[in-house]
């Protein structure tokens, strides 16, 4: 996949052969799975590619889980929908015209291989909408079932129990993605004193205020106005212990949505 080696595996598209592609498309039940992050700054102590290389992580963990279920995972769509970062650099964002279409073509053309569902998995709160959106778009034209999800929503309640910071110290850099980078790939996280999450201030009690309290109202605001280091959260509350259970929690629970798909669909 995009941050490995690219291998021979069962799952994996870009190291597959057409024909192999297309036998698992055939089967039963097949199901495409589309990963979808951004390049986007999460503060001084972590990467731009922090979404796209954690919802890859979150697919590969759910894999791990499935070895009866025919899945073709694609390579990640690495740029997403990210204009309220750009204020801070390092960020390379899609319009969302743009995205919408390349997320379109991907599906559709993929799903000419014989799938009977398309997943798009979702690894940025931007890309949100916009993943709402290309679900009916591609499903009013697909002669296939048609899902997105975004997998930091995917059991939150469980989540919950294991932070130990308030609701707000797992947003945009902070417990929740740190933790999962500390144990994913820690030579990319910096050091406790590059670790400046801040808290956020939200003026409207109904807005989202981290990763898994989404909220109930939107507002557009550009990052700067949140915080000064790109980071808002508790960064220093993340451990790698921490990650690999948040990990292991996401990762059954995605393998049981594609298992369910697959049922669905067979």
């Amino acid at each position: 996949m995009m941050y490995n080696t690219i291998g021979r595996g069962e799952h994996e598209w870009a190291g597959m052969t057409a024909r192999e592609v297309r036998e698992t498309g055939s089967q039963p039940g097949s199901i495409l799975v589309i990963p979808v992050g951004s390049i986007e700054q999460h503060g001084h102590h972590l990467p731009v590619v922090t979404d796209s290389l954690l919802v890859e992580a979150m697919v590969d963990a759910a894999l791990e889980r499935l070895d009866d279920v025919p899945v073709v995972v694609s390579p990640t769509v690495w740029s997403g929908f990210s204009p309220h970062h750009l204020t801070f650099g390092g960020t390379l964002s899609l319009d969302f015209e743009n995205l919408r279409a390349i997320l379109e073509d991907i599906a559709s053309t993929g799903l000419e291989n014989g799938f009977d569902a398309v997943l798009f998995v979702n690894g940025h709160g931007g890309n949100g909408p916009l993943i709402g959106s290309v679900v009916s778009t591609v499903g009013v034209e697909a002669d296939a079932e048609v899902l997105g999800t975004t997998y930091f929503e995917l059991a939150s309640d469980r989540i919950e129990a294991l932070r130990d910071s308030e609701t707000g110290g797992m947003a945009h850099g902070g417990e929740f993605e740190t933790s999962l980078m500390l144990a994913l790939r820690p030579d990319l996280v910096g050091d406790s004193s590059e670790r400046d999450g801040e808290t956020l201030d939200e003026q409207y009690q109904w807005a989202g205020q981290d990763l898994l309290d989404g909220g109930s109202v939107g507002v557009y605001r550009s990052f700067d106005v949140y915080s000064d280091s790109g980071a808002i959260g508790l960064p220093e509350k993340a451990s790698a212990e921490k990650g690999e259970r948040i990990r292991s929690i996401i990762g059954e629970e995605l393998a049981s949505l594609l298992r369910t798909i697959h049922e669905h669909n067979a």
